[in-house]
């Protein structure tokens, strides 16, 4: 689809308007439901958008991608969700509430994927954010605060959307290029923003009650404790290391072994001590020494060089701050061992971004009333979430992906659970606006 003719679908859907009974006030005495058939329909019919032999590719600013958000802007049409988009590109839609000098409750995800990913990992959180809304207007229920459905642009791509709603952003950023080989100024313009006013759509504290994000885990811990809802303590804080480890090339066959500096055998011996250290402690602190460049890369040189990176997550702050002096003091008492340099840079810094303690309680509740099994725990990949914990009080809800998996077009989570996952988000917006 040409941009043109999308920016026509997406505005002619934007201004058809809903026509129905307007919801009134009525008392909650029993937790509500979803429609979980209508919800699995719309996950089900948008598994053919992007879908490929390798799995569904809607990176963000492709084709299939405005393909996605022109069906999304369908569904925000049928829950009587006037669509707009901002100038960063993201997609909104608001439910009135009664009061207006109370702040808006936000709930939603995002609709784009990764390269060969899954259907459920944003595309969940953001139609069931719609089905709520909708849910909310059939059955009569009118909130006091205005109920705010997002889709952000370009999760996959470093949670671009929410970091523009948050400000945390400049100019010069505009110009990254995207999975989908356009820059993010392009494929802001593309979807329907405007570039040159993206500050216009951000957001300060104080402007947002309260966000809730309903994902898929994305790992296995639900599943293996054969529990229903996974209650977000907070999304886990980043280092990202790359280390440089400098010895020297000789002659594999001349060179006795007592007499080289091998940077690999210093890589190896770094790759297991990070491992021994991380698994040495209680707790569920992760790290992965991932990317290994090595030089010269010979089958009879002794490796002068080896470049490695390393990815460290944790929900405590201090603890990841521990860690990072560990592994620098492993490549100091491993150079010296072996005879080589170790040099440590940082690519990443993220702090953790802590729930909501009000925001877990009110998903706890929901989940609790609807009979449903429950544990808190932390969430170790990364959610627009974290982004607008900056400004807001912040909460995600989490239900089972089989097998753990995800980023793979393997990626699944049973209808029911689906329904469950729904059926808490309507649950605590109501909370909320108590």
């Amino acid at each position: 689809m040409k941009r043109r003719e999308f920016l026509q679908q997406s505005a002619a859907l934007a201004a058809v308007p809903f026509v129905g009974v307007p919801p009134t006030r009525r008392r909650i005495r029993a937790p509500l439901h979803v429609d979980g058939a209508r919800l699995n329909s719309w996950l089900a019919s948008f598994d053919a958008i992007g879908r490929t032999p390798t799995g569904i590719n809607r990176v963000a600013y492709s084709q299939a991608d405005l393909a996605g958000r022109t069906f999304t802007l369908d569904l925000f049409r049928q829950a009587g969700l006037a669509p707009r988009i901002d100038t960063a590109g993201n997609i909104f839609g608001r439910l009135e509430g009664s009061s207006a000098s109370l702040k808006p409750i936000l709930i939603g995800s995002h609709i784009d994927s990764v390269t060969d990913g899954g259907n459920f990992d944003g595309p969940l959180g953001s139609f069931a954010a719609i089905e709520t809304a909708r849910s909310l207007r059939e059955q009569g229920v009118r909130l006091r605060h205005s109920l705010d459905v997002v889709v952000w642009q370009n999760e996959e791509g470093g949670t671009i959307g929410s970091k523009l709603a948050i400000g945390e952003f400049t100019d010069a950023d505009l110009d990254k290029v995207a999975r989908s080989g356009k820059t993010i100024r392009e494929g802001i313009q593309l979807v329907g923003g405007d570039a040159t006013r993206w500050r216009d759509a951000v957001k300060k504290s104080g402007d947002i009650a309260c966000y809730i994000e309903l994902h898929i885990e994305q790992g296995g811990l639900l599943e293996k404790a054969d529990l229903q809802i996974g209650v977000v303590q907070g999304i886990v804080g980043l280092r990202w290391f790359e280390v440089t480890i400098t010895g020297f090339a000789n002659h594999a066959g001349a060179t006795p072994m007592n007499q080289r500096q091998d940077a690999m055998l210093a890589a190896a011996k770094f790759t297991v001590a990070v491992n021994d250290a991380i698994t040495g402690e209680p707790g569920r602190q992760v790290a992965t020494v991932g990317r290994l460049t090595v030089s010269p890369n010979t089958t009879n040189v002794i490796p002068a060089q080896v470049v490695l990176t390393v990815d460290l997550r944790d929900l405590d702050r201090a603890k990841l701050s521990r860690f990072t002096d560990t592994f620098e003091r492993f490549g100091r008492e491993i150079g010296a061992a072996t005879g080589t340099a170790f040099a440590f840079k940082r690519l990443v810094d993220s702090e953790p971004a802590i729930a909501s303690p009000k925001v877990m309680d009110w998903i706890d509740t929901s989940a609790a009333a609807l009979g449903l099994t429950r544990q808190r725990m932390p969430s170790g990949a990364g959610h627009d979430a974290q982004e607008i914990s900056r400004i807001a009080p912040m909460g995600m809800i989490f239900v089972p992906s089989v097998g753990g998996i995800s980023h793979s077009p393997k990626e699944f989570t049973k209808a029911a659970d689906v329904v469950h996952g729904a059926d808490v988000l309507l649950n605590a917006v109501i909370a909320a606006d108590r």
